[in-house]
């Protein structure tokens, strides 16, 4: 399993708007795609224009296939990208679930 951890800074003012593009994104990406699983994006009430993207894939092919989707295209790398001060990629490795 391959996880994902994506802390993201948005550009002021844009908390609403980075979120109504999550919700739309989740059910025709994340939601559709096989490999993916699971797709969980946190607002932090105490720190605006902040969202913390958590994901869980079956292997790194299947993160490509998420990442190369026509959805992620337009909804991520397109409208969401230009909402976005700086972001980190984390890979992780699961230790331990329960």
């Amino acid at each position: 399993m391959l996880a994902k951890v994506f802390p993201i800074h948005l550009k002021n003012g844009n908390q609403a708007k980075a979120e109504e593009l999550v919700l739309a994104f989740a059910p025709q990406g994340p939601g559709q795609e096989e490999g993916t699983l699971s797709f969980r994006v946190y607002r932090d009430p105490a720190k605006p224009d902040y969202l913390l993207f958590v994901e869980h894939f079956a292997d790194q092919a299947a993160y490509d296939a998420h990442t190369g989707s026509s959805a992620y295209k337009e909804l991520i790398a397109g409208q969401f990208a230009d909402l976005i001060v700086e972001f980190v990629e984390i890979d992780h490795e699961l230790l331990v679930g329960v």
